[in-house]
């Protein structure tokens, strides 16, 4: 019997833990024209360090596009950052490794588009 409800149990909890739905943070970069590469560089660099320095950050993923659309409207990065619920994201936006990133990127940043959401099944 417990060989049938250790494997339930662990279900339910994965289900539970899946049911209030992650928040999903999506923000995508263009960047001025004269952006160097290095300075690109470095904010993908500083912007993949912001999990190891802000808890909330449940999981992290980036990449470049590579529409063959080409209706990337100019932006190029993709960064996508999963946080536990919306706490976790009001928790994110003031902390300091947060705001220190910030100012690696505002000088070379042309625009922005971030989209959040409540991940739905």
């Amino acid at each position: 019997m417990l060989k049938i409800l250790i494997p339930i149990a662990l279900m339910l909890t994965h289900a539970i833990s899946q049911a209030g739905g992650e928040f999903r943070h999506v923000v995508m970069f263009k960047f001025k024209d004269n952006a160097t590469p290095e300075q690109i560089a470095a904010v993908e660099k500083a912007f993949g360090q912001l999990p190891g320095k802000i808890d909330t950050i449940k999981a992290y993923e980036w990449g470049k596009s590579e529409s063959i659309e080409g209706k990337n409207d100019g932006f190029t990065h993709c960064f996508f950052v999963t946080f536990k619920d919306k706490a976790g994201l009001e928790t994110y936006i003031p902390h300091p490794a947060h705001v220190a990133f910030k100012d690696i990127l505002i000088p070379i940043l042309d625009k922005a588009l971030v989209f959040d959401y409540t991940a739905k099944d």
